[in-house]
């Protein structure tokens, strides 16, 4: 297993829309460890396979307190099951130090692959909702900071290209 660097907003790689996974085999199953390792070690609850620079339709997750209920969605895809909005302050590995206020369905419908390759549907709600519409945004090219407005977005990026700057020196 291998930790990965988690790729930072405003990197334009983040953008990038993930291709659906043709085939789970070794190969997969070698990644999701790798990621699973990754979100751990970087203390997150979710992770696509984007943010590590693997354009691959890959989330993994862990919504536990005890870092013990590993999750594996593969070509996630989700269907709102509500029009109704909740509001849920989110964060981001790939936007560290920042938690915004975004509105997203409290409720929908995921249909993945599991680890083995077999589909399966669950319905979501609370956090599972949220995380899981956050991760997908990643396999789209999309970041919270999206939902916030330009002046907010642009203030985190300069306070972000700052930072990356300060470590590279």
């Amino acid at each position: 297993m291998a930790i990965h660097e988690i790729l930072e907003f405003p990197d334009p790689r983040l953008r990038t829309i993930a291709k659906s996974v043709d085939e789970v085999n070794d190969d997969v199953r070698t990644l999701l460890d790798d990621m699973f390792e990754t979100m751990y070690d970087a203390g997150g609850i979710g992770l696509a396979a984007t943010q590590i620079n693997v354009h691959l339709r890959i989330v993994v997750m862990d919504l536990s307190e005890e870092r013990n209920e590993p999750r594996v969605f593969i070509n996630p895809e989700i269907v709102p099951l509500t029009e109704d909005g909740h509001t849920y302050q989110e964060g981001c590995l790939s936007v560290p130090g920042f938690y915004e206020d975004v509105i997203r369905p409290e409720r929908c419908l995921i249909k993945a692959m599991d680890k083995e390759g077999k589909s399966f549907e669950e319905e979501a709600t609370g956090l599972l909702a949220v995380c899981i519409q956050h991760e997908l945004d990643h396999l789209n090219g999309k970041l919270f900071v999206d939902y916030l407005s330009s002046m907010k977005r642009d203030r985190i990026r300069k306070k972000l290209e700052k930072e990356h700057k300060r470590r590279s020196n």
